[in-house]
């Protein structure tokens, strides 16, 4: 209350950093047709009523560098009422930020009330732990306080398409040109609001080819311990959005390099100093990057099965070596690693089962006699299984013959599928008759 009191009665500005610099279409190049025709249609509608709205974030940096959004959000100076009241498909969401989701058909457009300073100098409430991150935070606020707590510069822009101007408060299009990803405000206090920022920083940087700025990199080792105190589920959310990113062996090296990956894919750091390890995680987020570069579907269950692969196969083997059998073994092991994975990034229970069904379809690969080969072709993951395979064959862990066997089997005809099979020389289970008790009594020595 009192800092509030203070703001009003001296007027303090939001911060001494900030200065509104409008960037004309000249310069910047973004053209109102570029934008998305739901996100028009919600600026426009909240400007006929009196109010401001821009097109806000990641849309207008992504434009600004001749990119195609993935998503839209917009900011307005208008309350989630106001705003829900003036969509007739639109929602309220949200419990830390009270945002509006408004419906065009498949489109969802983002939009937010300006936000003010969590430290009182707007109106609303801002609630944090004992580390210094945001649990909740809906207060109200000016544009400018609006752009200073955003996250980075570069995401702090505002894009008016009735005037196709760039609204500009912290030089991000100045960063952008120079190709740098730049923290608003202290690292470290905005580090503590959301640890999640130094995955973020990471992931921007490697999608964008920016460089993090040194300040704003210099506390990220330090404080990585803070990301044990965020909630799994966001820390799972913020993981996926970097490995489905299309520059997810880049951001990897980065994690490593940063020293964000201990804790959040357990053992990483040890998988990527294996020259197997590091050969079969590189080939997988090779593998994934190109599927997204040619817009082709990728599973993030196939992708998480790749990056805990080798912890599964250390596991396994080390049940064997104690005596286990080989198929209970892996069995265990998978619940082991799924078990340690769960507490830190909280995979999905649908994940789960893929990740478990490519796993243990890897040791049936290696029967090529009799039937099984046939049963396995029929298994509805063998198309993921066999691309497993592949990786596993191509990072040297399995013969290249054996993968190679394999796309050779599932593309021939049945008659040759018959001729490549090999040798079945294991043992034979003897199948036991089931006898009526008469003529088990006629075969019985006491029946003679």
């Amino acid at each position: 209350m009192i800092k509030k009191l203070l703001s009003k009665v001296f007027g303090r500005s939001a911060s001494p950093r900030a200065r509104l610099r409008i960037i004309p279409f000249d310069q910047h190049g973004v053209a109102r047709n570029r934008v998305s025709g739901s996100a028009l249609r919600v600026t426009s509608a909240l400007q006929a009523k009196g109010h401001a709205a821009f097109i806000v974030g990641g849309a207008v940096r992504d434009l600004a560098l001749g990119l195609e959004p993935k998503d839209y959000d917009v900011a307005t100076d208008a309350t989630p009422e106001e705003v829900h009241a003036l969509f007739r498909r639109s929602r309220i969401i949200g419990r830390r930020f009270r945002l509006v989701h408004v419906m065009f058909g498949p489109d969802t457009v983002e939009v937010s009330t300006f936000r003010g300073r969590a430290d009182g100098g707007g109106e609303g409430d801002a609630v944090r732990d004992e580390h210094g991150r945001i649990l909740r935070d809906n207060v109200f606020g000016s544009q400018e306080e609006d752009a200073i707590r955003r996250d980075f510069t570069v995401n702090a822009m505002f894009y008016n398409p009735a005037t196709q101007e760039i609204w500009d408060y912290l030089g991000g299009f100045a960063d952008l040109r120079a190709k740098r990803l730049r923290m608003i405000g202290d690292p470290v206090e905005r580090f503590r609001e959301d640890p999640v920022r130094m995955l973020r920083a990471v992931r921007l940087s490697s999608k964008l080819g920016l460089e993090i700025d040194s300040g704003t990199r210099a506390p990220i080792r330090t404080m990585s311990d803070l990301m044990q105190n965020v909630p799994a589920a966001r820390v799972f959310d913020e993981m996926l959005k970097l490995l489905l990113s299309g520059h997810a062996k880049e951001c990897v090296v980065r994690l490593r390099r940063e020293g964000l990956h201990h804790g959040l894919l357990p053992m990483l750091d040890v998988i990527l100093e294996q020259p197997l390890g590091e050969r079969f995680v590189m080939l997988a987020l090779e593998n994934t990057d190109q599927r997204i570069r040619e817009d082709k579907p990728v599973s993030p269950g196939f992708l998480f099965a790749a990056l805990l692969w080798h912890e599964v196969l250390a596991a396994w083997k080390g049940h064997e070596g104690r005596g286990m059998k080989p198929f209970p073994a892996l069995q265990r092991a998978m619940d082991e690693v799924l078990s340690v994975q769960e507490k830190k990034l909280a995979i999905p229970r649908r994940y789960d089962a893929v990740m478990r069904e490519i796993w243990s379809m890897q040791p049936r690969f290696e029967t090529r006699a009799g039937r099984r080969p046939f049963a396995l072709l029929e298994h509805p993951r063998f198309r993921a299984a066999y691309d497993f395979l592949v990786l596993r064959a191509q990072s040297g862990e399995q013969p290249a013959e054996l993968a190679a066997w394999w796309e050779r089997f599932q593309r021939a005809e049945p008659e040759e599928r018959n001729v490549m099979l090999q040798p079945d020389t294991g043992p034979r289970k003897r199948r036991r008759r089931r006898r009526s008790g008469a003529a088990a009594a006629a075969v019985s020595p006491g029946g003679q």
